[in-house]
């Protein structure tokens, strides 16, 4: 696995505000779907998460805002694995739709693999779930020229 395959969304009406606008919340929205997608494509599916009670939990998420998008268009979100550890996973997400030549969003994300037991705690990711992790991540290319915030890292000790 070298590329993951991009999450499409439709806007729903509700989604649109007084603007005629995607309300901000919602790219959260598509940005959350899009991560369950990343999560079905690395192998950590419903079947996964039902056998091992193991699961993704956001940690931390930035959404910078670049263009509006409107209700008629539909999002694409292109994932990428910036960086991952042992239970960890940065993922970057950039939003595009097809009446705009430039991303109209960038999102970031500090994911934490969980069993979800009695007592949820962090765990390691299954060796061949980390192996397609790490194949994703030695392609990972964010976009020149998107802007960053407060810079999301794993820190190793």
């Amino acid at each position: 696995m070298r590329q993951l395959t991009p999450y499409r969304v439709a806007i729903e009406p509700g989604w649109i505000d007084y603007n005629g606008h995607l309300r901000d919340a919602y790219y959260g929205v598509a940005f959350s779907l899009a991560i369950d997608d990343l999560m079905d494509q690395v192998g950590l599916d419903a079947a996964y998460r039902a056998r091992t009670r193991g699961t993704l939990y956001t940690m931390e998420m930035h959404c910078h805002f670049l263009r509006e998008v409107k209700a008629q268009d539909e999002l694409s979100i292109r994932m990428i694995v910036l960086d991952a550890d042992h239970k960890r996973l940065l993922a970057g997400g950039v939003f595009t739709c097809a009446r705009l030549a430039e991303p109209v969003a960038a999102a970031e994300a500090m994911l934490l693999h969980v069993r979800q037991d009695e007592t949820p705690a962090s765990v390691p990711f299954p060796a061949e779930i980390a192996a397609r992790i790490d194949a994703l991540r030695s392609d990972a290319d964010w976009p020149a020229g998107l802007p960053g915030s407060r810079k999301l890292e794993i820190r190793r000790r």
